[in-house]
């Protein structure tokens, strides 16, 4: 009965210690999952939204020079 006990009792402390080290490896990578998560979706709007664009609206090849302003 004691050995029972003893290998729950290991298991307890393993469990929690694997709970422990997952939670600090999530807090220690959090930034570079975020920094990577932006990008990724960065890309995938910019590849959208440039499909849409070049299909539907036309770009000037040249443009003339910029139009002064009148400062009140």
């Amino acid at each position: 009965m004691q050995k029972l006990i003893n290998v729950i009792a290991l298991l307890s402390g393993l469990t929690s210690l694997a709970v422990i080290g997952g939670g600090a490896y999530v807090v220690m990578n959090q930034e570079a999952w975020k920094a990577e998560a932006k990008e990724r979706f960065q890309e995938i709007v910019v590849d959208s939204v440039m499909g849409v664009l070049d299909n539907s609206v036309p770009l000037p090849e040249t443009t003339g020079p910029a139009i002064p302003l009148q400062m009140p």
